[in-house]
């Protein structure tokens, strides 16, 4: 489901693409994906492509938040929630930080166009 989400985001050119593990921090899932995508076209790409890759995965997609602003969208798989962000509310919300306890997960398999790696 990981994968997925993270390859999905990757075909859409998100920036800054990272996954954290929050098992041990979080009950909410287990993992988070946080990206970034410079216009609202792109933001709006980058989640239906997700939610296609989900459902062609045959994965439970149970919401979709925030897409009409395209600010900060959030897309919880269940185990795997995906934020996807312009790049001033990611720099305001900080989620890394805020989560700084969760161990960043190893794209380098999984990605292919990101430039924040």
């Amino acid at each position: 489901m990981l994968e997925v989400a993270v390859k999905a985001v990757d075909d859409k050119h998100a920036q800054d693409i990272v996954a954290l593990d929050v098992r041990e921090v979080s009950l909410l899932a287990d993992y988070f994906v946080i990206c970034s995508g410079n216009t609202d076209r792109r933001i709006n790409a980058i989640v239906d492509e997700v939610v296609e890759q989900a459902y062609k995965n045959q994965m439970d997609v149970k919401r979709v938040e925030g897409k009409e602003a395209s600010k900060w969208v959030l897309i919880d798989l269940g185990d795997v929630i995906v934020h996807v962000f312009n790049q001033s509310e990611r720099e305001f919300y900080q989620l890394e930080k805020l989560w700084s306890d969760a161990p960043l997960v190893d794209l380098s398999e999984m990605v292919v166009n990101n430039s924040g790696l």
